[in-house]
């Protein structure tokens, strides 16, 4: 009922897409805070993601198979990528046919280590992942991360990061690594948003 608010979505030509693909057989690793795709203690799955969207995720930070979401962006992101669609609820997701893997690395405060973020990348690519979302950066360049990167790639994964909320010339690692799939950020008008940072590195601006 909300797709008429979702400007993005003809601007990228998502309803011409769907003639063509909704994202069936394909599964995207969402590394970030987690994802609310279980009912377990506290946390409860967000309605508007199918039950059965899921495959086996790992959180990173306390070591177990349940990468829950205690801040709330990684289920935004997982909403974006893989909402339901025509079910009477809420908005509509690009690829709502897609599974979604979730995986955190980034604490309720949205904080990270390089070394939790790259080995979440080598585990989606490892466990069935054909494109790995990361709409996160910051921080110096990391061997071990870009070393990550570079395996993901070598295993046919797309890697889509984000270019950063910086607003300056300098795409923020992860984006800004060899093999990354660069994306910075446009408003309503078409233009640059004001927080997105860019530069060469960009591949697509959305």
């Amino acid at each position: 009922p909300f797709f008429a608010k979702q400007w993005s979505f003809p601007m990228i030509g998502v309803p011409d897409a769907w003639a063509h693909a909704d994202g069936q057989g394909v599964v995207v690793a969402v590394i970030d805070t987690g994802v609310a795709f279980e009912d377990r203690k506290r946390f409860r799955r967000v309605e508007d993601l199918a039950a059965d969207g899921f495959v086996e995720g790992y959180d990173f930070l306390k070591d177990d198979a349940h990468p829950n979401d205690d801040h709330g962006h990684g289920t935004h992101v997982a909403g974006t990528i893989a909402q339901m669609t025509n079910n009477g609820l809420g908005v509509a997701g690009i690829a709502p046919k897609a599974k979604i893997m979730p995986l955190k690395v980034l604490s309720r405060r949205g904080a990270g280590t390089a070394g939790d973020i790259a080995d979440a990348i080598r585990f989606a690519a490892d466990e069935g992942a054909q494109v790995i979302n990361l709409s996160l950066g910051g921080g110096p360049r990391s061997l071990i991360m870009e070393g990550a990167v570079r395996y993901a790639r070598s295993k046919g994964v797309l890697v889509v990061c984000a270019a950063g909320n910086g607003a300056r010339n300098r795409v923020e690692f992860p984006a800004a690594y060899v093999g990354s799939f660069a994306v910075s950020s446009v408003g309503p008008d078409r233009k640059l948003a004001y927080y997105s940072s860019f530069g060469r590195q960009i591949d697509v601006a959305a």
